[in-house]
């Protein structure tokens, strides 16, 4: 318990320092190379300092921790401040409403995550992570595992309705559907029919992120 209190407690100075370089660095237009070095150190401190809280929300729900990690750069870059114009809050991007309120529930709570909760970083990441497990339940019939960690990035990012839609309506026939085709052919179909151009674009990042992980 003491080591999980100082991992927050790292993490929240971390966060303010990178806050801080950020602001500097708008400032001091002059050293701007300079100033990103010191960002780009400052998250490379911070997500290591990640890992642990990653490692054992990944444990927890029975999700690849690799996964979570690659979502979390192609999301946020590691940066636990970050809201995007459809109110989507944090380290993996999370909206209090749908993917928040999902996890709520997994968890047998009430109501919806705050901004505020989602801003945290240990929060968010166990709340991303649930969401994560939630999804590949939904998305179990999926015989390949590589397969399936594909279609959970794509329903990640876009819903898992329109991804089941890009293959059939009936969603068992679907999952039937993707069983006949290799992880390769999942990706190609994907690439070439799913409606959203953001999903397409997203599978590939958090893909060549998740393999060319260290």
């Amino acid at each position: 318990m003491k080591i999980y209190i100082i991992c927050v407690i790292i993490i929240l100075l971390l966060t303010t320092c990178v806050q801080q370089n950020n602001k500097e660095n708008n400032i001091r237009t002059s050293s701007t190379n300079l100033r990103c070095k010191e960002i780009d150190s400052s998250k490379q401190v911070i997500s290591s300092i990640y890992n642990d809280c990653i490692h054992r929300c990944a444990i927890n729900y029975g999700v690849d921790a690799s996964l979570v990690k690659a979502i979390i750069q192609v999301e946020s870059n590691y940066d636990p401040t970050v809201i995007s114009k459809s109110n989507a809050v944090g380290l993996m991007q999370l909206k209090a409403d749908t993917a928040g309120r999902d996890a709520y529930r997994l968890k047998g709570w009430k109501g919806e995550p705050s901004v505020h909760e989602l801003k945290n970083a240990v929060v968010n990441i166990d709340l991303g992570t649930a969401y994560l497990s939630i999804l590949q339940k939904q998305l179990e019939g999926i015989i390949n595992s590589r397969t399936r960690r594909y279609a959970v990035i794509v329903a990640y990012v876009n819903g898992l309705s329109a991804l089941l839609k890009t293959f059939a309506i009936d969603r068992s026939y679907a999952i039937e559907k993707i069983n006949k085709l290799t992880p390769d052919q999942f990706y190609q179909y994907i690439q070439s029919h799913h409606p959203s151009v953001q999903a397409q674009r997203y599978l590939s990042k958090v893909n060549s992120i998740y393999i060319n992980q260290d």
